[in-house]
Parts: structure tokens; sequence; C-alpha cells
């Protein structure tokens, strides 16, 4: 399923555009689709990190959705139900692709001397990296780095970072303990942390 060009005409609220996808009309599948085509193939996309892929995540994710209709109870924004369906299907597809060895993450954490300081004093004097990577320039940038961590750490923070997933939802997605996920995200965030601070101390010389 390829990017949809946008529509001039009004968008419906969410409450009518169910209402009328559970009538089967077609304008309103065709609305359902461009509303949430473009920003969930970016959503699997950052997940697969390729087109094809991609695609094929979102259709089956749309298929999926359209199939689930009658069993969604409207306690969600569907925005939020079509969301979840997205994030699943791409998380499964990623799982059955063949991936290489993961490499550690042990290189790109904070090393600490015997009294439990850190080996090199963080570098974060004038403002927060957290500061620094909410603008909007640098948001290309911030997912280059993510792409840079080890695969179990990346999906982590995607999840919980930039999806907004809470723990327990992102635990239940990658199938793990919210223990780990709180685990690989702390680990996760400080990898991402070092992978910026160059680009951060050079922003402020």
């Amino acid at each position: 399923m390829d990017m949809l060009p946008p529509s001039s005409a009004p968008p419906p609220s969410d409450s009518q555009l169910l209402l009328e996808l559970r009538a089967g009309e077609a304008k309103a599948f065709e609305a359902f689709v461009r509303r949430f085509c473009n920003p969930f193939f970016y959503v699997a996309k950052r997940i697969l990190r390729n087109e094809e892929d991609t695609r094929d995540a979102v259709q089956e994710a749309f298929l999926l959705a359209f199939r689930a209709l009658p069993q969604f109870d409207g306690r969600s924004q569907l925005s939020t139900w079509v969301h979840r369906i997205v994030l699943n299907v791409a998380l499964k597809k990623y799982r059955t692709q063949q991936r290489h060895p993961e490499q550690s993450i042990e290189s790109l954490l904070p090393h600490f001397v015997e009294d439990e300081h850190h080996e090199v004093g963080p570098q974060f004097f004038q403002s927060s990296v957290e500061a620094w990577v909410s603008r909007e320039e640098q948001r290309a940038i911030i997912h280059e780095k993510i792409n840079q961590l080890p695969e179990s750490y990346r999906t982590v923070i995607l999840l919980r970072d930039i999806e907004g997933l809470n723990t327990e939802e992102t635990a239940e997605l990658l199938e793990i303990s919210t223990m780990l996920v709180k685990t690989r995200l702390h680990r996760a965030r400080q990898a991402l942390r070092t992978l910026l601070e160059p680009l951060f101390r050079k922003e402020q010389s």
C-alpha cells in the first residue's frame, strides 16, 4: 500500500467514520485509508526500514483492521487502535526476517571507575540532550542514531519514546517482561546519549 495524496474534502470525525465503515460505505473505506495510510506508513517503516516490507505490512494491517471492525468497542480512539495493529504487524514481520547476530551495546554505555563515578564525566553542561533532541529539525538525526543501536534496544526505544507506548504495552508487543523493557530502555537511552554527544558538543562550541 503506497502513500496517498491529501484530499481536499473535509475529513469525517472518528465516530462518523466508524459508523460509515460499519455500514459498509465505500467512501468510508477510502477515507479510512486516506486518513491513516501516510502516518502509519512511517510508523511501520521505522520498524522495518525497508519500503517493500513496509508497504506489505501496512496493507496487511489495514486488511486486519477492516476485518476486526465489528470487534472494535470504541473505548480507545480509532487511530490508537489502528496504530496498535500496524505496530503488531510490523513487529511480527520484523521477527520473521533473518538477521545477523546482534552487536553488543556495551561500548556505547557509560563506564565507571571503582568509586562508582563515571570514568568520563558527562559533557552536557549548558542544556539537556532532551531539549536538544526535541527540536523539529533534529528528528532525522535522532532516527539515524536510533538506527545505529542494536535491534533489541532500537525497537524498545522506538516503541516507548517515539511511538509513545507505555511499558506494559511495549512488553506485550515485544513478548518480553516489563522489567526487561525498563532495562533495555534505560540502556538504549544511555547509548543514544553517547551517540548524540559529539553532535551536542559541536553545537555548543
